[in-house]
């Protein structure tokens, strides 16, 4: 493997490298969510009902994200580091172990979901007319599960190689077919049949076909520098570092969603349908925040890469401290969006005023916390780099858990806003403490 087509972060202006690597990324990521803020969209011309059923299949969804992260995230950093040293070829073995576990674990999950859709679904004690519409949309949303995974870690490889462009390329495709399909599956024109709610799940399941595709199209046709066979017999020495690195990132979001759906069901046990709506809806808006973060993070972690493994660890700190001024600025403008548009920002999904009420509660308490959650994933991304992925871990962990006992405490002497206050505390410390963990950490990776 030569070093054509891939892109040599450890020399060159660090502003302009890092927005380029960034702004794709963080591109791919706001696909990815619109996604299901479209499916929403679309669906709350059906109702709140309707909304809280897809809502509910979007946190699982976000669930298997969560694993999906393991091999994305194992990608980013090997094959960052594995170039940042020049050895190309060990970049390419990564890159096939990691193809050939996202397969795997792809295929398990989509089994999985399929064969107890309803005893999931259940968690959230939803009315037995939404558990049983919820149930059917993630039967069918199952079938691109596999997509997904392998979708991720092919991102996860051009991101490690400094080319972020293309993910952004490819998944920007998927969304423009999904944009097209959501209303056509759904509302039905001429000799397509109204799918229904139904037909955001099969708009999505096409998309993330179109996108697999398309990658694997790329590779093959296309690349010159990133040749490598997707499936192949896996090499122990490989797969125990790529679970090393990858598992507490996994661990740590897959725990988030999970303590993010036990939150959705306390807000349905307070608030039926609409507490679960709120959230649901609510997170995905939220979204915006967190995939910027994401974005900008899983850059910073591919830049960290191979600058750290170069010996260039003051040049990966300049572009940590970029990264934490820009996203102050944009935390900043979230917050007050949240804050002072909350009432605007929600209605744009739901019209029923009981939803737009509680739709507006939850930006206003949760848009205090976003310049917080935007250091936090923005340091996530500078703890990867290095290949420390742990201590991210234990801070996401500990203080999304308390999440839940504080929420049940606000909860029953605050009603549903006491859960909005526990996510908006716990992401205020996590942003605190996170930035001075690595503080800390760098002085000793200095001496």
């Amino acid at each position: 493997m030569t070093n054509s087509g891939i892109v040599n972060l450890t020399e060159g202006p660090i502003m302009r490298q890092l927005l380029k690597l960034a702004l794709p990324i963080m591109g791919t990521s706001f696909a990815q969510m619109a996604y299901n803020l479209l499916s929403i969209f679309w669906v709350g011309h059906l109702g709140s009902q309707a909304i809280a059923a897809v809502g509910s299949v979007a946190m699982l969804m976000w669930f298997v994200s969560t694993i999906a992260l393991l091999t994305k995230v194992a990608s980013e950093i090997t094959i960052g580091q594995c170039i940042g040293a020049k050895k190309y070829q060990r970049a390419l073995r990564f890159a096939s172990n990691t193809s050939t576990i996202a397969i795997g674990a792809g295929i398990l999950m989509a089994a999985l979901l399929f064969t107890f859709s309803r005893q999931i679904i259940s968690f959230f004690e939803l009315s037995k007319d939404i558990t049983e519409h919820a149930s059917t949309y993630l039967r069918i949303m199952s079938a691109c599960v596999p997509c997904i995974f392998l979708s991720n870690n092919l991102s996860g490889i051009y991101n490690g190689a400094g080319k972020s462009d293309i993910p952004f390329k490819l998944n920007t495709t998927g969304l423009i077919a999904n944009m097209i399909l959501d209303p056509i599956l759904i509302f039905g024109i001429a000799f397509i049949p109204s799918l229904g709610m139904f037909g955001a799940a099969w708009g999505t399941v096409i998309a993330q076909y179109i996108i697999l595709a398309a990658f694997i199209w790329r590779l093959r046709f296309k690349e010159v520098a990133l040749k490598f066979p997707l499936l192949i017999k896996p090499h122990l020495n490989y797969i125990f570092l790529i679970f090393r690195l990858g598992t507490p990132v996994s661990i740590m979001n897959a725990l988030y969603a999970v303590i993010n759906m036990s939150l959705a069901r306390i807000a349905s046990i307070y608030n039926g349908h609409i507490g679960l709506m709120t959230q649901t809806t609510g997170g995905q808006i939220e979204g915006i925040t967190w995939n910027t973060s994401q974005g900008f993070g899983t850059a910073l972690g591919a830049f960290v890469a191979q600058n750290y493994t170069a010996n260039k660890i003051e040049r990966a700190r300049k572009a940590y401290l970029f990264t934490v001024l820009m996203m102050g600025i944009m935390g900043l403008f979230v917050t007050l969006a949240f804050v002072f548009q909350g009432h605007s920002i929600f209605s744009l999904f739901v019209s029923e005023q009981p939803a737009v009420f509680a739709g507006t509660q939850y930006l206003a308490i949760v848009g205090i916390s976003q310049i917080f959650l935007m250091f936090e994933l923005t340091t996530q991304g500078m703890f990867n780099g290095v290949g420390k992925t742990i201590p991210p871990a234990i801070i996401s962990i500990s203080f999304n858990a308390l999440r839940i006992p504080l929420a049940y405490f606000l909860g029953q002497k605050m009603g549903v806003i006491g859960v909005w206050w526990a996510i908006s505390i716990s992401s205020i410390l996590k942003g605190i403490i996170l930035p001075v963990w690595f503080s800390i950490i760098y002085k000793g990776i200095m001496k």
